[in-house]
């Protein structure tokens, strides 16, 4: 199945939040009000930019996954009121990414990105 990169965007958000509310689950950490306020530091496109920008220069992705980054990065789409537009595509191509792998069925290469992520 192919998808554009937006798509796979819109899945690897939904794969990428579930790793996260369960790493706060992880935590212990139980209230509500706490969960949301710890998850932002993961999912907000700020942090997602950041978490991407660290992985590609500790050479932590390979060249096919940068691809797909970019292809996702340079896909036109509208921007946030929230962010700039270099920090919601760079998001956005951090979700595309994990939205194709979790579409390969490889949950390894998701596992060690998102321990890159929530360990880091």
């Amino acid at each position: 199945m192919i998808l554009n990169s937006l798509a796979l965007a819109y899945l690897g958000d939904a794969v990428y939040e579930l790793y996260v509310r369960k790493y706060l689950l992880n935590k212990n950490i139980v209230k509500v009000n706490e969960l949301q306020k710890e998850s932002v530091g993961f999912v907000s496109a700020k942090s997602q930019a950041n978490f991407l920008n660290k992985m590609i220069d500790a050479n932590f992705l390979t060249i096919d996954e940068i691809n797909i980054v970019k292809r996702a990065r340079n896909h036109k789409s509208h921007s946030s009121k929230s962010t700039d537009i270099i920090t919601y595509k760079n998001s956005t191509g951090l979700e595309a990414l994990i939205g194709y792998l979790y579409l390969e069925k490889n949950n390894a290469r998701i596992d060690e990105i998102m321990n890159f992520i929530l360990e880091g």
